[in-house]
Parts: structure tokens; sequence; C-alpha cells
């Protein structure tokens, strides 16, 4: 789960990292008064998206006074910004965040994420920050080096002031700052801490222009403020129920729902179906921890759905959650609606033969395939008018 700008930098600022000054506005008229309460020479006008490369697609404005403030903000509003993090459908900008505009004297790249063969923290960083970043970093990998990042102990110190000294940041100051982000990234279960650019400026301090952060989505259940975000970053009501019942879900502009148990799972069937001309409806990972009721009312989210034509159920039944229990999901779901869409399944792994058995026995109106290619290419069938038996 990705926090927008302004709630990630309010974040950070609780443990320490300075922020600039900024209020968020959903109007020209609400952005042009904030100015008021903004200490700035001169302001920057920021649309609030959940994708990165905003900059690029003028995402980002700079403004002399109030009233300029209010003419980008009214442009900016109610636009679609299409960056190469979007979908070609974009993003609508909902909300702009009114910013003061900081003298920079140097821009860095920072990020915290987790190290995947230690499991430990660590720490990324670059010489080069701002809006070309990712462009330049994908065409050098050298641009990113990287750190373990440690508990806060005084030969961690020592190793971190070297390594950043190698990046030509030679400023004790700086570790107190860093060390305040990996505590909000401990504390707060986040899966990504990135702050681009986190500049040095022109009076000596260290500050972060800009920030992105991921939540871990399953510790929600440990963080219920993580919700009021949630809502607050735009997620539609249906993927906050999916949440709440331990469905991740996105809502997609297709006609294909997908029911699949795994991240993975999911991105490969919407990949297979794309593939094959047709256009999945969601994407959907079915947690570990989810029992049959939960899964119905995943499901049930589907056939809520007046643009899904047909499910596709790709399951492979495995570690703590079998194929029955996604099936006995499926039948409760059709029980409870009086919409019966046309299934599709492929079920394989562990109690396999079980589900496929309980969606036959339930009469939910299921076809049954023992590959995925011949599953997908039934699927897409049947979205493009194909006759359902």
């Amino acid at each position: 789960m990705m926090l927008s700008e302004y709630q990630s930098k309010e974040l950070l600022s609780q443990y320490g990292v300075l922020i600039p000054d900024g209020k968020l506005a959903q109007s020209a008229e609400a952005a042009e008064a904030l100015c008021k309460d903004i200490n700035a020479r001169k302001y920057v006008v920021k649309a609030q998206i959940n994708a990165g490369g905003r900059g690029l697609a003028g995402g980002i404005k700079f403004a002399a006074t109030p009233s300029s403030v209010a003419e980008e903000a009214r442009a900016m509003l109610g636009s679609t910004l299409v960056t190469e993090q979007t979908s070609t459908l974009g993003e609508t900008v909902k909300s702009v965040y009114i910013e003061a505009a900081i003298d920079i004297a140097q821009n860095y790249f920072i990020a915290i994420s987790f190290d995947p063969n230690s499991g430990m923290p660590i720490l990324l960083a670059s010489d080069i920050g701002g809006v070309e970043f990712e462009q330049l970093a994908r065409m050098d990998s050298n641009v990113v080096k990287t750190h373990p990042f440690e508990d806060d102990t005084p030969e961690a110190r020592t190793q971190l002031a070297a390594f950043l000294k190698e990046l030509g940041i030679d400023d004790t100051d700086v570790l107190d700052v860093l060390y305040g982000a990996r505590q909000a990234f401990m504390e707060n279960d986040l899966t990504l801490l990135e702050i681009n650019p986190f500049a040095r400026t022109k009076n000596g301090k260290w500050m972060a222009i800009d920030a992105k952060i991921a939540c871990d989505k399953n510790a929600v259940f440990r963080r219920p403020e993580l919700e009021s975000l949630m809502a607050d970053r735009g997620m539609s009501a249906s993927e906050m129920e999916a949440q709440r019942n331990n469905i991740n879900l996105v809502k997609l502009s297709g006609d294909i729902g997908v029911v699949a148990n795994g991240a993975g799972l999911g991105l490969a069937t919407n990949d297979m179906i794309i593939d094959a001309g047709g256009k999945p409806a969601n994407f959907m990972d079915i947690r570990t921890t989810a029992k049959s009721f939960d899964i119905a009312k995943g499901v049930e989210l589907l056939l809520a759905d007046p643009q899904i034509k047909v499910i596709l159920m790709n399951i492979h039944g495995g570690g703590m959650t079998a194929a029955d229990t996604v099936a006995e999901g499926v039948n409760f779901a059709y029980s409870r609606s009086d919409h019966h869409l046309p299934v599709v399944a492929h079920m394989s792994g562990h109690n396999a033969e079980w589900g496929i058995k309980i969606l036959n026995d339930r009469k939910v109106p299921v076809e049954t395939f023992e590959t995925m290619s011949a599953a997908i290419a039934r699927v897409v069938e049947i979205s493009k008018g194909g006759r359902t038996r």
C-alpha cells in the first residue's frame, strides 16, 4: 500500500526528518488561501497521485505568488496525468500539495528497503537525485550504491559515515536524519521508504523534498490507522472491503474477473489473459490467512461489478490455502448473490479434485480445464461473446 507524498512526509516528520512547509488542497481557491499559512518566498504546486514520474508529466509546477498558485492548481485539479508508472489511462488529480520552494545545494537519492537475502534493512543511495533519477538508474545500475542498515550503534554509525563519504556526503548531522528514517521504517511495518530528492539546502540542512512510502498490507490488522490512510489515498470502496477480508484487490478496466491465490500467480494469470487477447477486470491475491468466508466476500465484489462478463479461477492449492477452501468461498458467494456469472476454472495442487467436486455439486456454473492455457483461451472466448454451456 503506497502512501501519497503528503502522508509520507507527515510520517517522516514525526521521526525528525525535516520537510518543506506545505498544505493539502482540493480546490484552486483553497490552494490560494493556504499560501498565507506557508512560510515561503516561492511556492511549488504538486499533484497528489499514486504513481511516480509526475514531474516529467507536468504534475509539479513552481509559482511565485498565491494567485499563480491558484492558476496552477486550477489547471492541475481534475486533469489526468499519464506517467511511466500509470496505466495508459493515467490518474486523475484530485488534490494538490502546496509547498514552500527550497533553495537546494545538492540532490541525493535515499531509500530503505529489505535485503531479500538477509531479511534485514538495507540503505540504497545515490549522489544523483531528482526527477531524472529513475531513468538514469535504469540505464546504469551503478548509479545506486547499497549498504546494510544496521541498528544504531557507534560502530554502525562509523561504517555508515564512511559509506556516505564515498557519495560526497561528509556531514555527521545527516546520520541522525537517516537513523530517524530507519526508525520510521521499522516501527511502521514499511516495505519501502524512498526520499528523492534528499536535499542538502543552501543553509546546510538536510530535507526530504519528496517522499514515497509503502506499508505492508499484511500489517493492517495491528495498525488500524492505516485504513484511514487508504481512504485518503483514493482506494476504492471495493478495494478497501477486500483488504478487510484478507484479499488484495486492484480494480482494472477489463471484463474478465480473476480469482487467484498468490500475487505471482495473479500477475501471471493477468499477463496470460492479455497475451490471449482478453482484458482482466482486476488483480486478486488471496492471502494465506484468508478463510472461505473471506474469499466469498472477494468473489461477491466481482459478481457486483457490472463490467465483468465471466470469472476465471486460477488456483493452486498449497501452503495454508487449499483448493477446496477457495471453492467453498466461491460457492458461498454464488449462494448469496442473484448474479451468477459463468466461471472457468483451473485448479491444481492440494485438494484440487475436491475443490472441483464442490463447484460441480453445488451447481456453480463452472467449466473446468486441466491446463492454464486452455482455461484462459476459454475465458477469453466467453468474454468476446462465445457461448457458455
